[in-house]
């Protein structure tokens, strides 16, 4: 069994590394430039699929049971939890207005990067309390029973973009992920 503090983590990896490329994208905004909204798009599709529907009811679990070993971590968790649902919402909303600009519907610029630039802000900010306040009591105050439990809630379902079987909506993310990440190399 892989080690759900782990996962946790790589999964963090890879959504900071995806919130970049959307930033990427919102920064052609600001330059005049069309972003793509197309690849925009698929990425709040996996951030939703994935991190709000398999990563965040993970977490939940985590959080409850280290409410019960650490008690006082109820209020950062607390804070946690409700920065899962407004995610969530916001990721929800901007994918809207994504697939309206993609569309060519007439959508307001100022509503889709504010969107944007939401999302990003409390999603970075999010993945920044959990690695540096929450992971390190997690590993402290959590037992191998606890562990188990936590990678029971998602055991059947395998990321789609970053797992071994990437589905074909996420097939051309992929391949610019690893076409990036191999030119950062060189």
């Amino acid at each position: 069994m892989a080690n759900p503090l782990a996962v946790w983590h790589t999964d963090h990896i890879h959504f900071a590394s995806l919130l970049d490329l959307l930033e990427e994208q919102v920064s052609a905004f600001h330059r005049g430039d069309q972003p793509n909204y197309g690849l925009m798009g698929t990425i709040i599709c996996y951030m939703r699929d994935y991190g709000d529907c398999v990563h965040h009811p993970r977490e939940d679990v985590a959080y409850a049971l280290l409410v019960e070993r650490d008690p006082g971590t109820h209020i950062i968790v607390s804070r946690l939890l409700q920065e899962h649902r407004v995610i969530a919402t916001v990721g929800k909303e901007l994918l809207s207005r994504l697939c309206e600009a993609e569309s060519e519907v007439v959508t307001s610029r100022a509503a889709l990067e504010a969107a944007a630039a939401m999302y990003l802000v409390y999603y970075r900010n999010h993945l920044s309390i959990e690695e540096k306040q929450v992971m390190p009591r997690a590993a402290q105050w959590l037992t191998e029973e606890d562990w188990a439990e936590i990678a029971a809630t998602d055991a059947a379902i395998a990321d789609p973009l970053f797992g071994g079987n990437v589905q074909e909506r996420f097939a051309t993310l992929r391949k610019q992920i690893d076409g990036e990440a191999k030119a950062y190399i060189h």
